[in-house]
């Protein structure tokens, strides 16, 4: 950032070279402010490349998270700021342009953090030191560190977000602590971020945008922009609906099939003109309550087949089997048989 202007990312492919930044007087405190941070990274052993990196993949992580914190008052008017007094107009486009502008003072408070000898012993409290349990909702780091970035209220939402970068830093500060190692091919180093965690960028953000506009409504473009663990559960669900759908291609004969058969028949030989279409609508239902009538009556019957006890069945069939007889061979066959 220089003289006010925030720099955006060469590569995206987007009109602006800058963002106006000189209304926000935090993010230029916060640029003051890493300097420091920085320092301190280098006195801990950290890169302080590595630490930003951290603190930006759980700031970002929180940022597509805000949307659905109806107590978030600071980010939104950071953004509309950014944007020149209103982000509205497009603001799906400004929160992927605006982004690292309107996090960086949080970016740099979080990196902060977690650079602090007292914020990692907070999480070996939390996390029972020497009798191990798991992170609890309302643990004092979580707490901490909401207070620190100016949301006393974000505590219990951050100590929840299980498979974020918060909380796979926190298991490898236990670990360090504790002395163990972690799962065979994982790196024991707090400041790694994995790749599943690393926050998507701007121009990969403006790629997918652009094709859904190209393209609106494909619903294939989503994949690239939501959290991995997101992502399986949404496929998932399209995976179950897409497997109900084929069950029921072909198989459906209930009342669905039956309306959308008969409207279509009635659609295709058509309305005559000035005739009301509740008419039309009272023909489909005598027309389907006429087709479902034998049904019906097949699954009252089988349904009260159904209620009845063995002895009571038998009894049933003897009696239907002597009424078939009676009906094929005459009357007097029964008799005889006496």
């Amino acid at each position: 950032m220089r003289h006010g202007r925030w720099l955006v990312d060469a590569d995206a492919d987007q009109p602006r070279e800058y963002l106006d930044v000189r209304h926000l007087p935090e993010v230029a405190a916060a640029q003051r402010q890493w300097t420091g941070v920085a320092r301190r990274a280098v006195r801990a052993g950290a890169e302080p490349e590595r630490v930003f990196a951290l603190a930006h993949a759980v700031v970002a992580r929180w940022w597509e998270q805000a949307l659905g914190w109806e107590r978030e008052s600071v980010w939104p008017r950071r953004l509309h700021q950014v944007a020149g007094g209103d982000a509205g107009g497009d603001l799906e486009w400004w929160r992927i342009v605006g982004r690292d502008a309107v996090v960086f003072p949080e970016v740099v408070a979080v990196a902060d953090a977690l650079l602090d000898p007292g914020m990692a012993e907070l999480v070996w409290v939390d996390s029972g030191a020497g009798r191990p349990r798991t992170l609890p909702a309302d643990g004092m780091f979580c707490r901490r560190l909401g207070e620190r970035v100016g949301r006393a209220w974000l505590g219990p939402l951050a100590a929840t977000d299980h498979g974020g970068p918060l909380i796979a830093w926190m298991g490898g500060v236990i670990r360090l602590r504790r002395g163990a190692g972690g799962p065979p091919g994982y790196a024991n180093d707090p400041w790694w971020v994995r790749q599943e965690h690393q926050p998507v960028t701007m121009a990969g953000q403006l790629r997918v945008l652009g094709k859904e506009k190209r393209v609106p409504g494909s619903g294939t473009m989503w994949r690239a922009v939501v959290p991995p663990e997101q992502r399986a559960r949404i496929g998932s669900l399209i995976d179950s609906a897409e497997e109900q759908l084929l069950q029921l291609r072909g198989v459906q004969s209930g009342p669905t099939a039956e309306v959308a058969r008969l409207l279509l028949r009635h659609q295709t030989m058509g309305t005559p003109c000035g005739s009301d279409p509740a008419d039309a609508r009272s023909r489909v239902d005598r027309d389907i309550g006429a087709r479902r009538r034998p049904h019906t009556r097949a699954h009252a019957h089988a349904h009260r087949i159904g209620r009845l006890s063995p002895p009571d069945l038998q009894e049933r069939r003897h009696r239907a089997v002597l009424g078939l007889q009676l009906r094929v061979r005459g009357p007097g066959h029964r008799l005889l048989q006496q």
